[in-house]
């Protein structure tokens, strides 16, 4: 097992009315900034439970965070953070609302261009605003990690950032609040959180064998909850546990003494900024393309996931060819198209356009042995087709 240490001071708030506890969660006299998305906590009653449980609070409010969080709209609430010398921050909403107020918290007291924590990729470990979470959508497990995706609408980049001052200090998930969700935002959060733990598990054979072991645990619920959570979102044991497993999925453990991949998500956030498709819904069409192209130095591991996820039999090579369709029949269920074609015409341009792009920015290597090349990348794309 790798050498690793494991740092998580998010406060887990999780269960059905603990929005209630919001008050003595913010810390006493705080000036808040309440950041939300596109306006649903209105319509869903989320946003009256969180002011009737901050009365006594001085709150300013800043709503229209994209569901890719755009630095330009998140610049807009760093200056008035700035202006009206507010001190907490609370994201209210999904992945997208975290990852922006996490931008904003790390750009507020930033000694230069906020830009650079984006396109240097720089790590922040000091001089964030502080900032809690209530949680309206699990997908992308951000409520209780240190990282975050934030896109730059000028140059069409969506761009990984992150650091140990970013955790939430507390969030809280409460799981009743999908039940007004749509059907589309549950298919793409239940894939989302299959394919972080994907990322962290379908690497090569190592010695953490109690991590595999909790990886495939979340695989094994996000396949029996997650096609039964989109038909009955209403249902609490299926909603507590797909809750549970989005946030288990990338809270840091399962990663933790192991090697991991992530090419599929630095291809797939090409595809967002290119084509504006959802974020589960890229990881849907590259995952397979990847694996497959990857056959080689994945075989061994993909072998053990298609024994242990769907008790497939044969050959090693069988096996992993048989996971991997396997996977592409679990996506369809969920709902995901797997080939970019069904979601533009204008596919042809992305393998040349993916690959400049890298190419640029030094990334010549990628996943768990950095021998994803170039030259793979445009077989991965061309393959998604």
């Amino acid at each position: 097992m790798l050498n690793f240490e494991l740092y998580n001071p998010t406060n887990l708030v999780f269960g059905k009315g603990q929005i209630e506890k919001l008050g003595s969660l913010v810390p006493k006299g705080a000036k808040i900034l309440l950041a939300y998305g596109g306006g649903s906590i209105f319509k869903n009653g989320i946003h009256q439970q969180v002011i009737d449980n901050l009365k006594g609070f001085e709150i300013v409010e800043f709503g229209g965070i994209e569901p890719n969080p755009h630095f330009e709209t998140l610049m807009k609430a760093v200056a008035i953070i700035k202006e009206q010398k507010i001190d907490f921050i609370l994201a209210v909403g999904g992945g997208s609302v975290i990852d922006g107020v996490k931008f904003i918290s790390a750009a507020v007291d930033f000694d230069g261009n906020p830009i650079d924590i984006l396109q240097k990729r720089l790590l922040i470990k000091e001089n964030a605003v502080p900032f809690g979470t209530v949680l309206t959508l699990p997908a992308t497990g951000s409520e209780m990690n240190s990282g975050a995706v934030v896109t730059i609408e000028a140059t069409q980049e969506k761009l990984a950032f992150g650091g140990s001052a970013l955790f939430p200090k507390f969030s809280i998930c409460d799981p009743t609040v999908i039940v007004s969700l749509p059907k589309r935002q549950l298919q793409n959060g239940v894939v989302d959180a299959y394919t972080h733990v994907m990322e962290q598990y379908l690497t090569y054979p190592h010695d953490g064998y109690l991590q595999d072991r909790i990886a495939e645990g979340i695989l094994q619920t996000l396949i029996e909850v997650g096609p039964k959570v989109v038909e009955n979102p209403g249902d609490y044991a299926l909603a507590s546990n797909f809750m549970w497993s989005c946030t288990m999925a990338l809270n840091g453990l399962i990663q933790k003494g192991v090697p991991s991949d992530w090419a599929t998500h630095m291809i797939g956030h090409e595809l967002t900024a290119l084509y504006g498709i959802d974020h589960a819904r890229t990881l849907a069409i590259i995952a397979p393309s990847l694996y497959k192209v990857m056959l080689e130095t994945k075989k061994q591991k993909l072998a053990q996931y298609g024994k242990r996820i769907f008790n497939l039999e044969g050959t090693e090579e069988e096996i992993a060819t048989k996971a991997i369709e396997k996977t592409v029949e679990f996506f369809h269920t969920m709902g995901m198209n797997t080939k970019l074609s069904d979601y533009t015409q204008d596919y042809d341009k992305a393998a040349d356009f993916i690959v400049k792009r890298f190419d640029q920015r030094g990334w010549k290597g990628l996943g768990e042995k950095q021998n994803i090349t170039l030259e793979k990348v445009k077989s991965i794309v061309e393959m998604s087709y």
